[in-house]
């Protein structure tokens, strides 16, 4: 049991020294095995590169596990070539998978969508088209402002599909810090929507865009728009095309850019709440096989069986990693959630669980103490026993 040492009114509870260890049925079958450990210590560097070859498909085959010449700048497998949207798509279709749900979308009104991994890929496939008859090219950043809608994931595979870096920025930020993102990544393409739905209520995104792009000398030349609320939205002719107009044009056959595997898959930028906002640019190989990696071991991720929900937002490095790359890499089938658990009431969490029997529930740290104050009778709603 956990230590706890009375002072007056309140318990210390910083000391616990509980052990869970997991039943030997669930251990015999678990992905992640005690000799991890050992083959990680033995050969560190062969044990990522077994990672790599085993977790991701390679258009050009590394030789070169880690280049530390130029330290601390590290390269893993740079003289391979791969793209991300091929691994977190096309691969999976090609093996027969193309039926299989990627992504249960739940909007927070209630409208609700299943998208199968065949139907992803032709998403990706028109939207890196779109990209690209605006004039995108490898090399070039894109930023995304979305709401945690499907659209949100197809952006981001169509940047990587493309070759082009990706900056997604949280749909809360103000103009102001949307601006300086675009500024500091010097994007060619904005891709926003109307709005999206937040606590009941159509909360507009465009507006933001727009006046971020007021000031003279911006290197935003289009801005696409998702069709997400229907509200009334400015235009700029010429900059602004709709998001839905430019995929139906767009062509569903698309090849993948293939690139090194130290080419630039994202840039995420520090919240800026101490300075400056801080742009981290994550390269494509090295972190989709950590992503792949961590994701199939520390959730013990069945795809065949599981349904995956992580609560991030894409704005977010965990969403990235545990929304987008991890969870598509490894063919898993996910919940995405447009709002907050508690709209329209508390046991919102808990009635998608029962809707789509998800066996599992990534959520942050903070949510657990919020979901525990708003009582067992909001969870005891719904049925929570596929988890």
């Amino acid at each position: 049991m956990a230590q706890h040492e009375q002072s007056g009114s309140l318990d210390n509870l910083l000391t616990e020294d509980r052990e869970f260890p997991p039943s030997p049925a669930f251990a015999a079958q678990a992905n992640a095995t005690a000799d991890l450990y050992d083959r990680a210590a033995a050969d560190r560097l062969g044990f990522w590169a077994d990672q790599a070859r085993e977790r991701l498909s390679w258009h050009v085959p590394f030789t070169q596990t880690l280049d530390w010449s130029e330290a601390p700048v590290a390269q893993w497998f740079a003289d391979g070539k791969l793209n991300a949207a091929y691994n977190a798509i096309d691969r999976h279709v090609a093996a027969g998978h193309g039926d299989r749900v990627a992504i249960y979308f739940e909007g927070e009104p209630g409208d609700s969508r299943a998208v199968t991994y065949a139907e992803l890929l032709r998403e990706v496939s028109r939207a890196a088209n779109a990209l690209a008859a605006l004039g995108v090219t490898a090399g070039d950043r894109v930023v995304i402002y979305l709401p945690m809608i499907v659209e949100a994931t197809v952006a981001m595979l169509a940047c990587a599909r493309i070759g082009a870096p990706h900056s997604v920025v949280f749909g809360g930020f103000s103009a102001d810090a949307l601006k300086a993102r675009i500024a500091d990544a010097q994007a060619r393409v904005v891709i926003t929507a109307d709005g999206g739905f937040r606590r009941g209520k159509a909360t507009a995104l465009k507006p933001a865009v727009d006046e971020a792009l007021e000031a003279p000398g911006s290197p935003v030349e289009h801005v696409l728009v998702v069709k997400r609320t229907g509200q009334d939205t400015a235009w700029t002719e010429g900059r602004d095309i709709w998001w839905q107009d430019a995929l139906e044009a767009a062509d569903v056959e698309h090849t993948p850019e293939w690139v090194d595997a130290e080419h630039p898959l994202y840039i995420l930028y520090t919240s800026g709440t101490t300075g400056r906002p801080k742009g981290i640019l994550h390269t494509t190989g090295g972190y989709l096989t950590q992503c792949a990696y961590t994701h199939s071991a520390v959730f013990d991720l069945k795809p065949e069986t599981d349904v995956y929900w992580c609560t991030a937002d894409v704005g977010w490095v965990t969403g990235h990693s545990y929304v987008v790359y991890g969870p598509l890499i490894n063919g898993a089938t996910q919940v995405i959630y447009e709002g907050t658990p508690d709209s329209p009431h508390q046991g919102r969490w808990w009635e998608i669980i029962q809707k789509y029997w998800n066996s599992m529930l990534y959520t942050a740290p903070t949510a657990i103490p919020t979901c525990m104050e708003w009582g067992e009778q909001m969870r005891s709603r719904a049925d929570r026993y596929s988890l």
